[in-house]
């Protein structure tokens, strides 16, 4: 239990490091509004509101944030901008929520989809949860589904050996449609707790590759009606709202259960994390903070918003 303490407590500092240029685009800005204003007015709301939406938070998610400090304002009868600060903070910690049951696929049989475009960190994010879950003492399987990128299944069963997980692959420029079919098969005859997917890097505005998709999406329901679905999108954090439709996309061809956003250490677009669900309403459930196997963790809102705002690591402490 101390040990796990320990790792949360490691995370949650190098977390707070990795979003310093987050910290000082969004906290740093913000702070600037709170304190150059005597009274709160129509000019301070409007200053907070192109504050949040420069700092890529997003205009869906910074007019329901900002609506409900406008409420609280007037019921508590506050008068001083900086009073805002921490209802403000609030509000944003209540945007990012999990819902309860976001991770009941851990208690598989499950399959999990991992999904993206290029250059996002698809492959490493597989071989991270791997890491996770085996780890947790789970029969965990991967499928090397992305048959199209050179090397992309040699990179995986490199992820795989670490994690210690087996894989079904299939040579470079097979059938992805076989390979998952196959990994299906195996998963249930293995009785595997979770089947991972790693898939090939699509645009998510080239159709045929989209099809695909759908194609994966259709096998896995005929062939294991009885496994816990989770088609997790993969979000570069350092695009900042072209992350945004990007999963906009994706969940146009499949019901997308959550978001994994890599890239977090070093970006100044960091505020992505709090418009993606906001906006989509699709949780962010894991975030990736560096290459090692244990920089990919789940998402805990509650440190995410501290580690933003410059606060203290008891939220990480008490997790």
């Amino acid at each position: 239990m101390e040990e796990e303490r320990e790792k949360k407590h490691g995370f949650f500092a190098r977390l707070k490091e990795g979003l310093s240029k987050t910290r000082q685009n969004i906290a740093g800005s913000l702070d600037r509004v709170f304190t150059g204003y005597a009274k709160i007015d129509d000019d301070f709301y409007e200053d907070l509101e192109e504050t949040m939406i420069m700092a890529d938070i997003g205009i869906g998610a910074t007019d329901r944030i900002l609506s409900e400090l406008r409420e609280q304002v007037r019921e508590r009868r506050i008068h001083e901008p900086e009073a805002c600060r921490e209802l403000l903070i609030g509000n944003i910690r209540e945007q990012m929520r999990v819902a309860e049951g976001a991770y009941d696929f851990e208690e598989g049989p499950s399959v999990v989809l991992v999904i993206g475009v290029n250059g996002v960190g698809k492959t490493t994010s597989v071989g991270k949860l791997a890491g996770i879950y085996r780890g947790q003492g789970k029969k965990v399987l991967i499928a090397a589904a992305d048959t199209f990128r050179a090397a992309a299944g040699e990179q995986l069963a490199e992820w795989a050996s670490r994690a210690g997980v087996d894989m079904i692959s299939a040579p470079e420029g097979s059938d992805p449609g076989s390979v998952l079919f196959d990994a299906v098969q195996a998963a249930k005859a293995r009785r595997a707790d979770i089947l991972l997917c790693d898939t090939a890097g699509r645009l998510h505005n080239k159709k045929n590759l989209m099809e695909e998709l759908r194609k994966m999406d259709r096998i896995i329901s005929r062939e294991f009606p009885g496994a816990k679905r989770e088609n997790l999108v993969v979000l570069d954090g350092t695009t900042g709202q072209n992350a945004l439709a990007q999963a906009r996309e994706f969940n146009d061809v499949t019901d997308l259960t959550g978001i994994i956003l890599t890239k977090m250490d070093g970006t100044s677009k960091g505020g992505i994390a709090i418009a993606v669900q906001s906006e989509l309403g699709i949780p962010v459930k894991f975030i990736g903070i560096g290459e090692k196997m244990d920089d990919l963790q789940k998402f805990r809102p509650d440190e995410f918003v501290d580690a933003l705002f410059d606060a203290g690591m008891e939220t990480a402490a008490q997790a």
